[in-house]
C-alpha cells in the first residue's frame, strides 16, 4: 500500500497559489458586502410595516443579520462532507465544488427578487442562498490549505499557507472599498432598491476566473490502490487517532475566531460605543485589512525560518498583553489616531501568530484526513465563535456600561489559545533538522 504521506511536492507558482484562495477571498468579500449592505438587504428581503414582512426597522435589521448568520449553521457540515470528499477524491475536486456552490449562492443573493416583487418566496430564497454559501464555505478551507501546504516546498510551507489569511485580508480591503465608493457615488434611492446588488455582482467577476484556474490545478492527493479501511473509517478513525492535535486546534481557533471577529467589530465600536464619525469608523477596516495581510505574510515566512511553536506563541503573548492597554488607549483618546494605530497593532499581532497556526496544525494531520479533519475543526469553531462573539460584546458592553467588555472577553480567549500553541508539536523543516541533528 503506498504511504500517501511520502507523495513528491509539485512546483507551485502563483497561478496555484491563486486558484487555491480565491474562494476564501471570495468569502470575506461576501462577509464584509453584506454587513455593508446589512440595512438595505433587510428592506428588500424584510421590510417592515403594515403589509411588509416584520414589524419594525430593528426588525428588518435583524432578520437581515439572521440571514446572514444562517450560514454557519451549515458550515461544520459542509466541513465533514468537502472535506472529507476532499480526502477520498483528490483537492481539486473538492475545490471546484466548494467554488461553485459558493459562485451560485452569491449571484443568488444578488437577482433575488425582493419581497415587493414575490412576497415570502424572497427571504426564503435568501435564506436558501445563505444555508449553501454556509456549506460551500465549511468545506473551503481545508482543502485549500491542504493544498498549499502539500504543494509547497518543505521549507516555504508556512510562507504558502499564509496567503490564505492573507487573501481574507485583501477581500476585506475591496469589499469595504466597494461599500464606500457605491455609498458616495449613487443616491440614497438607488442604492436602497438595487445598487447593493452591484456589490455582489463585482463579486460574482471572479467566478470564472476561479473555474479556470482550479480547473487546471495539478493534485497533491494520490492514491494508487483503493484503501477500504480509509473509505469507510478513514475520517471517524482520523477524529480518535488524533484526538490531541483537533482538541488543542479547536483551542486555538476558538481564541483565533473570537480575536477575528473583536477587531472586525471595531468599526461597529467605534461608530456605536464610541460615536466617531463615519470616515474614522471605515478607516479602522481598512487599516485592519492592511496590516493584516502584510503581517499574516511575515508570521507564515517566519515560521519558516524560526519554527511554528515560536512564531504562534511570542506573538500571541505580544497580542494578549497588549490588548487592554490599546483598547483603553482608544477609549480614553477617543481619537482617529489611536484608533487606527491601536487596531493596526492589534491586527499585527493577531495575524503574525495565525499565519503559523494554519500550517503547523495541517502539518500534524495525516495527508489521508488532513482535510476533513481541518474543516471540520475550522468550521465549527467559526460557527459557535464566530456567530456569536459581535453579539455576545455587544450584549457585554450593554449590561456592562464599560466600553473596554470586548478587551476583557478578548484575553480571556487569547490566554487559553496560547496554552494551546504552547502544547503543540513543532513541525516545522528548519527546527526538526535542528533537534534531529
Amino acid at each position: 500500500m503506498p504511504d500517501l504521506t511520502k507523495a513528491e511536492p509539485i512546483e507551485i507558482g502563483r497561478r496555484h497559489v491563486a486558484a487555491a484562495v480565491i474562494g476564501n477571498a471570495l468569502e470575506f468579500y461576501d462577509f464584509t458586502v453584506f454587513t455593508f449592505f446589512a440595512v438595505q438587504i433587510g428592506h428588500a428581503f424584510f421590510p417592515s410595516g403594515p403589509h411588509g414582512f416584520v414589524n419594525s426597522e430593528f426588525g428588518s435589521l435583524m432578520a437581515a443579520l439572521g440571514t446572514f448568520g444562517a450560514g454557519f449553521i451549515m458550515r461544520p457540515i459542509g466541513g465533514i462532507i468537502i472535506g472529507s470528499y476532499s480526502d477520498r477524491a483528490g483537492r481539486r475536486p473538492a475545490m471546484m465544488l466548494s467554488f461553485s456552490l459558493m459562485g451560485a449562492a452569491i449571484l443568488a443573493l444578488a437577482f433575488i427578487p425582493s419581497y415587493s416583487v414575490i412576497g415570502v418566496g424572497a427571504p426564503v430564497l435568501a435564506v436558501l442562498a445563505r444555508l449553501i454559501q454556509g456549506f460551500a464555505l465549511g468545506g473551503e478551507v481545508g482543502p485549500t490549505t491542504a493544498y498549499l501546504v502539500e504543494a509547497a516546498p518543505a521549507n516555504r510551507r508556512g510562507l504558502y499557507a499564509s496567503w490564505q489569511g492573507a487573501s481574507q485580508s485583501v477581500s476585506a480591503l475591496v469589499g469595504g472599498a466597494v461599500g464606500v465608493i457605491l455609498a458616495q457615488i449613487m443616491a440614497p434611492d438607488a442604492l436602497e432598491t438595487w445598487g447593493w446588488r452591484i456589490a455582489f455582482l463585482i463579486g460574482s467577476l471572479t467566478l470564472p476566473f476561479g473555474i479556470i484556474l482550479r480547473r487546471s490545478l495539478p493534485e497533491t492527493l494520490h492514491k494508487a490502490d483503493h484503501l477500504p479501511d480509509y473509505e469507510h473509517q478513514g475520517f471517524i478513525k482520523g477524529l480518535r487517532d488524533h484526538a490531541r492535535p483537533i482538541v488543542l486546534g479547536i483551542l486555538v481557533l476558538a481564541g483565533g475566531t473570537i480575536a477575528t471577529y473583536v477587531l472586525n467589530y471595531m468599526t461597529t465600536f467605534a461608530r456605536n460605543t464610541l460615536h466617531m464619525g463615519a470616515s474614522q469608523s471605515f478607516a479602522a477596516t481598512f487599516v485592519l485589512g492592511l496590516f493584516g495581510m502584510i503581517s499574516g505574510l511575515i508570521g507564515g515566512l517566519l515560521s519558516d525560518l524560526y519554527g511554528r511553536r515560536m512564531v504562534m506563541v511570542w506573538p500571541r503573548l505580544l497580542f494578549l498583553v497588549s490588548i487592554y492597554p490599546l483598547f483603553l488607549w482608544i477609549v480614553s483618546a477617543h481619537s482617529t489616531f489611536a484608533l487606527l494605530g491601536g487596531t493596526a497593532l492589534l491586527s499585527v499581532f493577531s495575524n503574525i501568530s495565525s499565519a503559523a497556526f494554519y500550517v503547523a496544525f495541517v502539518e500534524s494531520l495525516p495527508r489521508r484526513v488532513r482535510s476533513g479533519i481541518f474543516s471540520t475543526v475550522y468550521a465549527s469553531s467559526i460557527a459557535v465563535f464566530g456567530g456569536t462573539t459581535q453579539l455576545f460584546i455587544t450584549w457585554l458592553i450593554y449590561i456592562t456600561g464599560n466600553p473596554l467588555a470586548p478587551a476583557l472577553y478578548l484575553m480571556a480567549a487569547t490566554a487559553v489559545s496560547i496554552v494551546a500553541m504552547w502544547m503543540m508539536v513543532e513541525s516545522a523543516p528548519v527546527r526538526i533538522a535542528k533537534e534531529t541533528a
